[in-house]
């Protein structure tokens, strides 16, 4: 049983009719007919009822065309897919994460790049800035969702559309928690749980000011927002957290005045060589860049 034949047998179920079906597979009436009379020959069963007018499908027959149609179909698609095989993309794109509100938007756009490419996924690693950075450099990742201040003169990025505000946490109970925002001044002395990264650090040190010198510096945290909302709770120290979270009702976290907000980019190499769905996924961070600075994407 070929191929041809099974697609010269789907036309005349089709078309009800032999001259018309040889017209279109651009044959003569005569072959057409030997070919399916040879075709139940070859399976022993009567595939069609001949009228003087037109043809119709025996039960063997709609048995066959059935069959025939997923053959076909998959047939068509192996060699779809052998023709185009360099064109198939397919792999893992490994990227590191901080704490950022960023990570929906990025999540989006790894939703909607699978739609395009659904044989890549991704590998997420949690950590923060610095630390994806390094592993970045050593080619452990091939991007970086980086919450500033981060140096990104050694990578191509795009900004990310969100903002991050600081915000002061504090328990329900505490002095300021009913304060509308807290300054340098209102924080002289106090045990303060400060992030870790040195760069976040050296802008908090500016920010301070002079009132710098007088905090208590309890613990630092390089992560986890849990982690910041367990200390407090327990009285370690406030805490100061860029996310705008959906906090629990026994905390509550305040603006810092003078503001300060930070953003994000999700960086890669430059220059260097990379597997297509990395340099895919990186022209398609681009084009939404594009979109979120013309407000088309949410």
């Amino acid at each position: 049983m070929e191929l041809r034949v099974l697609r010269y047998f789907l036309t005349v179920a089709m078309e009800e009719n032999i001259t018309h079906a040889a017209e279109i597979l651009h044959v003569t009436q005569p072959t057409l007919s030997r070919q399916l009379a040879q075709l139940e020959d070859e399976l022993g069963v009567t595939l069609f009822r001949r009228g003087n007018h037109r043809i119709t499908l025996t039960e063997e027959g709609q048995l066959l065309r059935r069959r025939a149609r997923e053959i076909l179909e998959l047939t068509d698609k192996a060699e779809e897919e052998l023709t185009h095989m360099d064109q198939v993309v397919t792999g893992t794109i490994a990227i590191g994460c901080g704490e950022t509100k960023s990570i929906s938007c990025l999540a989006e756009t790894m939703k909607d790049f699978q739609k395009k490419y659904p044989r890549v996924s991704f590998e997420i690693y949690s950590a923060i800035a610095d630390d994806v950075s390094a592993r970045m450099d050593r080619g452990l990742l091939d991007f970086g969702l980086l919450l500033e201040p981060v140096d990104i003169s050694k990578y191509n990025f795009v900004r990310m559309p969100h903002k991050e505000q600081y915000r002061l946490l504090v328990r329900k109970d505490d002095p300021m928690a009913d304060k509308k925002f807290v300054t340098p001044e209102d924080l002289e002395g106090v045990d303060i749980i400060l992030p870790k990264r040195l760069s976040v650090r050296n802008v908090f040190e500016n920010w301070f000011g002079p009132v710098y010198g007088t905090l208590k510096l309890p613990a630092t945290i390089n992560l986890s927002l849990y982690n910041t909302i367990a200390m407090v709770r327990a009285g370690i120290g406030k805490g100061i957290t860029p996310l705008d979270a959906d906090f629990p009702p026994d905390l509550r976290a305040i603006p810092l005045e003078p503001e300060l907000i930070v953003g994000s980019v999700i960086a890669w190499k430059k220059n260097q060589q990379q597997p297509r769905p990395v340099s895919l996924f990186a022209e398609f961070l681009q084009e939404r860049a594009k979109e979120y600075n013309s407000g088309i994407a949410k």
